[in-house]
């Protein structure tokens, strides 16, 4: 059965990401339509990647200023996460994670598994994240790679701790990031660095 009809898109703003006005007509249970407007915002499909040492038992994350972070009053606008990205025009998400994995992160990875792809925010985002976990040794740093890049805006601290220190973390706030503490409990739940 159809609940939704009369769809109507207004763009509001195109900025960075594409910002709508979604005018709909929906049906509820008891039968009755109802006019209803949302607003949905993205820009393309991401890509997340929690990058681990299985011998060292460490992993990878970044550390950056984010405005929306900063104007919430949290942790003076820092973020520490994993390597994200968005996926270009003609990249798949391998691709693309990969690539990100170099450019923030400077390193080679290995063993690349998709674990999932979820919405982060699905009452107002329309970017689905592509979650991956790859593995890395100390052999796969790129000399002179990582730290985002400046064309890009991205100024990227690059940290490597122990698991352990990242699974505290989330317990003390300093990780708030959504994608990061999913992939983290994912590599906790699965037992990869037991």
């Amino acid at each position: 059965m159809n609940r939704i009809k009369n769809i109507t898109s207004t763009v509001l703003s195109q900025f960075w990401g594409k910002l709508e006005r979604i005018d709909f007509d929906f049906k509820f249970k008891n039968g009755n339509w109802k006019r209803l407007a949302h607003e949905a915002y993205g820009k393309s499909d991401g890509v997340a990647i929690l990058i681990y040492n299985a011998e060292t038992k460490k992993v990878i994350l970044s550390k950056q200023f984010r405005i929306p972070v900063y104007i919430s009053g949290v942790s003076e606008g820092v973020s520490i996460e994993v390597c994200g990205g968005a996926i270009d025009e003609g990249e798949s998400p391998e691709t693309t994670v990969i690539r990100e994995a170099k450019e923030e992160l400077g390193y080679h990875i290995s063993n690349l598994k998709a674990i999932n792809t979820v919405f982060l925010s699905p009452g107002i985002v329309r970017e689905r994240v592509h979650l991956f976990i790859g593995e890395y040794k100390d052999a796969d740093k790129i000399d002179n790679s990582g730290g985002g890049l400046e064309i890009e805006g991205e100024e990227i601290e690059v940290m490597e701790i122990s698991f352990d220190k990242a699974i505290e973390m989330i317990d003390s706030q300093e990780i708030i990031d959504a994608r990061t503490i999913m992939l983290l409990q994912h590599l906790k739940i699965k037992g990869l660095l037991s």
